[in-house]
């Protein structure tokens, strides 16, 4: 029987080294790549395509949201499963309305973890059960209508732009973590400014916070 081919993504070394050993003891489940952050993640996953990848949310650079919708354009015969420390609403429905199979915390078990990823690679949804009750709920903000949640007026790459510009990235270190020009940088940042009606970084780093797009951690 073929083995399960999965990737791993998260920014700790050596909680990767924990859960590679973990499935090692798998037998049917085989890691055959490593990303230290989302940009890493989706090069390795254009690559290797493998059956699943495990990503973590908080990585620096590309964050685990906006790897996970460029690999559902690039490569959409990956599932996503989310191993993450986050049990944030905000973050939960992100991800899902992103097309992941399956959202799980790290205090998981080892055997626990496994079957998840026998799953998702079956078509199936995996949810922790905390994690499935907060996906019943709406979003904090209960926009209603997408069209009425200004996050959700943003394409992929303009997302993806909005959390690298509020984590402090220049325009030129976006082109480079999205493989695209510094022009075309600006004018994603632009749009971001123009469709939020933001006039500074200030308030783009306020709207990120508020919509659940990076964390403010203390």
């Amino acid at each position: 029987m073929d083995r399960i081919r999965v990737v791993i993504a998260d920014d700790h070394a050596l909680l990767r080294d924990g859960i590679k050993a973990l499935l090692n003891l798998a037998e049917d489940i085989e890691v055959i790549g490593e990303a230290s952050d989302g940009r890493e993640a989706v090069a390795q996953c254009r690559r290797l395509k493998p059956d699943a990848i495990l990503m973590d949310i908080a990585m620096p650079g590309l964050g685990g949201l906006e790897a996970t919708l460029e690999l559902r354009r690039e490569v959409p015969k990956t599932r996503v499963l989310v191993l993450t420390q986050y049990e944030d609403r905000q973050y939960i429905h992100r991800f899902l309305k992103a097309g992941v199979s399956g959202y799980v915390l790290k205090r998981m078990l080892g055997s626990e973890l496994a079957a998840a990823i026998r799953r998702v690679v079956k078509g199936g949804l995996v949810l922790d059960p905390q994690i499935a009750m907060e996906a019943i709920q709406p979003p904090p903000q209960e926009p209603g209508p997408a069209s009425d949640d200004p996050y959700e007026t943003l394409t992929d790459r303009e997302k993806q732009v909005l959390r690298l510009v509020a984590l402090g990235h220049s325009n030129k270190e976006v082109a480079d973590l999205l493989g695209i020009s510094i022009k075309t940088a600006m004018s994603h940042r632009e749009r971001v400014m123009e469709k939020l009606n933001l006039h500074s970084r200030t308030d783009l780093i306020k709207f990120a916070i508020k919509q659940g797009v990076i964390q403010v951690e203390g």
